[in-house]
């Protein structure tokens, strides 16, 4: 008589969900009254919005933990927005939240205006002088007082080019290039 046995070990474990890219709309500046409610700066052409978000996600974007909440409350407050979430319900608490980020799945952000883009859609876009000269790749954006600094990255060489109409010649985002006037010795800095 034979046998045939099988098997079978635990279940298959399906691998998790890719993370969705977070799109940050405020940044937690500090606690605020004696409830748990936070002053953010918002990080949106559109303040507003925040009275119509209602789930969001408190993001350590160094450390890429990711908290979801539920909005509460939120309304302007000068150039801040007061923001209330579920589950913080003490000063210490909303401090101890404080330099995270208040973020929105990307496919759930607003289309931005006609003309223009967010910052986030060139990261990884080919930068090119207008003779063709491939400068690097976007890697981010330093803010500075007088404007913008996109940070382009050549291998182990970074470039600060000065976002401003002079040097930034054509952005396109669909075709994830931009092309640049460098001044210079701006790329030999």
């Amino acid at each position: 008589m034979t046998s045939s046995s099988t098997v079978s070990g635990p279940p298959a474990v399906p691998a998790p969900p890719p993370r969705e890219r977070l799109v940050a709309i405020g940044e937690i500046v500090r606690a605020h009254g004696v409830r748990g409610a936070m002053r953010v700066r918002p990080l949106t052409d559109d303040p507003a919005r925040f009275g119509r978000v209602t789930a969001c996600v408190l993001w350590d974007a160094a450390r890429d933990q990711r908290e979801p909440r539920r909005i509460t409350a939120a309304r302007v407050n000068g150039a801040e927005i007061l923001v209330a979430v579920e589950g913080c319900t003490t000063p210490e608490a909303a401090q101890a939240l404080a330099g995270r980020f208040i973020a929105i799945p990307e496919s759930e952000v607003l289309p931005p205006r006609e003309g223009t883009f967010y910052p986030w859609q060139l990261e990884g876009a080919t930068v090119v002088t207008e003779e063709g000269r491939e400068v690097g790749r976007m890697a981010g954006i330093e803010h500075g007082p007088g404007q913008d600094l996109w940070v382009v990255r050549e291998g182990t060489r970074e470039h600060l080019i000065p976002a401003v109409a002079e040097i930034v010649l054509d952005v396109d985002v669909a075709a994830r290039r931009v092309v640049i006037r460098p001044p210079d010795g701006l790329l030999e800095l």
